[in-house]
């Protein structure tokens, strides 16, 4: 099967399931657009490469990270923050391509939030056997913004909980085009990414790339 990679912002047959309030998945959302997205996130990380940060703690995360747009989150010795340059470089991060923000605004709009205007990417690359702990995005400076997270590659086991670490979570598996908005009563629910499993995909080979879009002012 092939797809019309520029052409359409909105894939057919999305299939939407609801989380909890302001929490929705978009089922293949951005399917028809990932090789193009996968794209540029390769041109992305030829300026600002993949590197594994290093939480307060002194803890290397499992999961390699890097950023586009005007800021990008950054983790050291030094704490949780956002940084106008890459301090591996020491350059301003890649823009946000046109493409990839207005499939972030579309998907906002979908869940509900019209007025996202994303200037951070954060993309992920989950090898097998990498994960991400339950915790909440609560660096920003303004909770009113939604988080649009999209994934490709390897699926992944999405855990979604509540406010608190001790809510029950629900475990949602993410494949290719899939996309997540969360926001409004859910904008700090705990969330994480259970360890992916080995396997192969054609687009991605061994790992699983996310994006995590977010407005920071």
């Amino acid at each position: 099967m092939t797809f019309d990679l520029f052409e359409h912002l909105e894939p057919p047959e999305v299939v939407r399931e609801n989380l909890a309030p302001g929490a929705v998945i978009l089922r293949h959302f951005v399917l028809p657009q990932a090789r193009t997205i996968l794209a540029q996130v390769a041109a992305v990380v030829k300026c600002s490469p993949f590197r594994h940060m290093t939480t307060p703690g002194g803890y290397g995360m499992s999961v390699a990270m890097t950023n586009c747009g005007d800021y990008g989150w950054v983790t050291d010795r030094q704490g949780y923050r956002y940084s106008d340059e890459d301090p591996l470089t020491g350059k301003p991060w890649p823009p946000i391509a046109s493409l990839l923000y207005q499939l972030a605004v579309a998907a906002a709009e979908q869940g509900g939030f019209s007025d996202f205007q994303p200037n951070v990417c954060l993309i992920n690359r989950y090898a097998i056997g990498a994960k991400m702990s339950l915790h909440q995005d609560k660096d920003e400076k303004n909770f009113t913004y939604p988080i649009v997270s999209m994934s490709f590659g390897l699926p992944a086991v999405f855990q979604f909980g509540g406010l608190s670490r001790s809510d029950t979570v629900q475990k949602c598996l993410l494949t290719q085009g899939d996309v997540v908005v969360w926001g409004g009563a859910s904008r700090l629910a705990y969330h994480g990414i259970l360890p992916v499993k080995a396997g192969h995909h054609p687009d991605t080979e061994d790992c699983r790339i996310n994006l995590t879009f977010r407005q920071i002012d």
